[in-house]
């Protein structure tokens, strides 16, 4: 293939994949470059630059050149040509440019090693059974990617890989280049893997908010990206235990404010509020009520259930007080109004209950039951839990 077709080849790919590229850069200032002289027949290993957090993919080139020979360009400098590793993974032009256009007479083979300790017995008996890639036929050039996703030289956790070259020149020693350029995922390079942000997101699922909620999910991870966006991994794990208590409460309060998440946090509360008082367990539904109340996000309806809640342990004070604050929000919320008739009853205030218990008798309090039987349904609660029922009768006679 001539020249003039490889560049038309390099441009129709450039701009076909320049929608699809990678968001991340070539990391110059860490690839590799090293001239490396092998005696004749000799094994030797190669080990290279520490590679920076957020490597997802190298590229790599293997040049054998006879004495005297330079390099024509640098694989750092023909990358610059390349926006992205989708172009040389998908064996378009870009993976003939990176090809070194020269090489020597002689060849060698070459294996790649995750480990010092596995390039090392290499060098000793030549067997590749441990490397992750191994070219076991003599190249006197070769050129390759290896992706996170297609390799198992890299992994989320590799910091350096080895290559190890068996000369096959039995006469004279050789000079091998091998140049190794890591591609950087912009996001990764934070340092934040699926570990990292698995550790951020159980530490958040123990803390008092989480529990506060019957899904959390969209809360850990709204923490989660917010730490994220201010801090690299490092330097959040360097933060001292009583800084990290503060970032969590921080993020956590502006989180549990944003209005999709409390909304869902409100919504747990009441439910499991709701799910307590049919189990008769008022003591512990009033704090879940009161939380909403607090915060100013509870409805009429909430200030009524935490209005029955108080009546049932017999806090007759409290029940009065929280359902006269619920009428400012629906003066017309028949539930409420037939609680704040029971509250006045039971806390001797007959004049009151009846009034209240009169105007609506005729009414239902929900769409499908009545005042009526809502009322009759509540006294015998109410007589069994032990509440003074000395008027119940009397109110009852009223419906008649």
């Amino acid at each position: 293939m001539n020249l003039k077709k490889i560049l038309v080849l390099f441009l129709i790919s450039f701009f076909y994949n320049v929608s699809a590229q990678k968001d991340g850069y070539w990391d110059k200032e860490r690839a590799t470059t090293k001239e490396i002289l092998v005696s004749a027949g000799d094994r030797i290993n190669v080990k290279t630059e520490d590679l920076p957090i957020g490597t997802t993919e190298i590229v790599y080139r293997i040049t054998l050149l006879d004495e005297n020979q330079q390099m024509a360009n640098s694989l750092v400098s023909v990358l610059k040509a390349i926006p992205d590793p989708y172009g040389i993974g998908q064996g378009s032009a870009g993976a003939v440019l990176i090809m070194s256009k020269i090489s020597g007479d002689d060849k060698c083979t070459y294996a790649v090693f995750t480990s010092d300790t596995n390039a090392k017995k290499y060098i000793d008996n030549g067997k590749v059974n441990d490397a992750c890639y191994a070219q076991t036929e003599p190249v006197s050039k070769d050129a390759k990617r290896l992706s996170i996703d297609k390799s198992s030289c890299l992994n989320a956790n590799t910091t350096t890989i080895w290559f190890g070259f068996e000369s096959k020149n039995w006469l004279l020693k050789q000079k091998i280049v091998l140049e190794v350029v890591p591609w950087v995922d912009t996001k990764l390079n934070r340092g934040w893997n699926q570990d990292n942000k698995n550790e951020i997101v159980s530490l958040c699922k123990t803390s008092t908010m989480a529990q506060k909620m019957a899904n959390s999910d969209d809360f850990c991870v709204c923490i989660l990206d917010k730490i994220m966006k201010q801090y690299r991994y490092g330097e959040f794990q360097k933060l001292l235990a009583i800084e990290k208590t503060k970032v969590y409460k921080d993020f956590g309060n502006s989180c549990y404010n944003d209005a999709s998440i409390s909304k869902n946090v409100y919504n747990d509360l009441r439910t499991q509020a709701n799910t307590l008082i049919r189990l008769q367990k008022y003591n512990e539904a009033i704090p879940k009520l009161n939380t909403i109340i607090t915060a100013g996000k509870a409805t009429a309806l909430d200030y009524s259930s935490i209005g029955y809640s108080y009546i049932l342990t017999k806090q007759y004070a409290k029940a009065i007080k929280f359902l006269k604050e619920g009428e400012k929000l629906d003066d017309t919320e028949l539930l409420l109004k037939l609680n704040l008739a029971h509250a006045y009853l039971v806390s001797d205030n007959y004049g009151d209950a009846k009034a209240i218990y009169k105007k609506y008798q005729s009414q239902n309090v929900t769409d499908s039951l009545s005042w009526t039987d809502k009322t009759k349904q509540d006294f015998a609660l109410f007589q069994k839990a032990g509440l003074p029922s000395s008027d119940f009768e009397r109110i009852l006679k009223l419906y008649n």
